[in-house]
């Protein structure tokens, strides 16, 4: 099961590029631009790490607001990773554009690098779902978004005009998902890490390394 789902299923991986000012700007307030930005990089090299970890390929990076970040490139070169720069209007039109062109393939799961507590084994649980028979899986978060989507064809509603950010977006979605008689899978929430609130929970639970150190 595991090499039929390796196989038949492929990961995306949407990261900003770790610049102060640019990168986890919520939390700027609390770590400083530079902080911030340390801890985005350290962010991405845990996701880097988690999805290296399962046998999901290929794993190709969405990169804002380029590829040119020597992080992203230094993904490329060590790992022969494809990089696409996300084009959209909004993170949808951004998401709507990688499931077009990856799904193409075959099914995909697409991920954030906010999640540090997303493990491999999440990865395999919803793709196996998708290789089921599963049109969407999904790993929802305790703010009220999702930290994973999986789809085995783009569709475009559930990305339309979506409140990006906000505390209704996989209630909405759940909602345009029956509305389109889609199957889901979902797993339990986890968290991720937006705010003062979400870093300390992260700090406190041994999952980070002070990024201002």
């Amino acid at each position: 099961m595991l090499e039929s789902t390796a196989d038949a299923v492929q990961l995306a991986i949407f990261a900003k590029a770790p610049i102060a000012g640019y990168a986890k700007t919520r939390l700027i307030p609390s770590l400083g631009p530079e902080g911030a930005a340390e801890l985005q990089a350290y962010l991405f090299q845990r996701t880097m790490q988690t999805a290296l970890a399962s046998p999901l390929r290929p794993i190709t990076l969405w990169c804002a607001p380029d590829c040119d970040h020597p992080i992203f490139q230094s993904a490329m070169q060590e790992h022969g990773f494809a990089t696409h720069v996300q084009a959209g209007n909004d993170l949808g039109e951004r998401m709507f554009g990688a499931f077009e062109l990856l799904t193409r393939r075959s099914p995909t799961l697409l991920i954030g690098t906010d999640c540090p507590i997303l493990s491999a084994d999440h990865l395999m649980l919803c793709a196996a779902a998708l290789v089921g028979g599963a049109d969407a899986a999904f790993i929802p978060a305790e703010d009220g978004g999702y930290a994973l989507i999986g789809l085995r064809q783009p569709v475009w509603r559930l990305f339309e005009g979506m409140p990006w950010g906000t505390g209704d977006v996989m209630r909405l979605t759940r909602d345009r998902l029956r509305e389109e008689h889609l199957s889901v899978f979902e797993t339990d929430q986890l968290w991720d890490i937006d705010t003062p609130a979400d870093y300390y929970r992260a700090k406190s639970a041994a999952l980070l390394s002070d990024p201002a150190a």
